[in-house]
């Protein structure tokens, strides 16, 4: 299964207004019903987080992460995942277990 995701700021500034925000310790998961088929998602790295190396490390564990969990998902949602400043010193376990656990609080893994 392929990931797809949220390209344009449209799209991202939809999910921001209409979808339900659920918090961890480094990451909040913001999770809006979508028109479109399958699960869309995006990931926001702010500078709070760091210098441009550890923004796009943080980026990519949180992908790799969203991969472990793509084959759970079901249904038409669009995600964007916030990165917190925490995330840069987190373990990648530790990213994947918050990633399962807010996505379980939304709703959105078939049991």
């Amino acid at each position: 299964m392929d990931v797809r995701t949220l390209k344009k700021n449209k799209e991202f500034n939809f999910v921001y207004r209409r979808g339900k925000p659920a918090g961890s310790r480094d990451m909040t998961l913001i999770c809006a019903k979508s028109r479109y088929g399958g699960v869309r998602v995006g990931f926001s790295v702010s500078k709070k987080v760091g210098n441009s190396v550890v923004r796009n490390r943080a980026r990519r564990r949180m992908k790799e992460a969203y991969r472990t969990v793509l084959p759970e998902l079901s249904g038409h949602y669009s995600l964007v995942f916030v990165a917190r400043e925490s995330i840069a010193r987190a373990e990648f376990q530790e990213i994947c277990a918050q990633m399962r656990k807010l996505m379980q609080r939304a709703g959105i893994l078939s049991r």
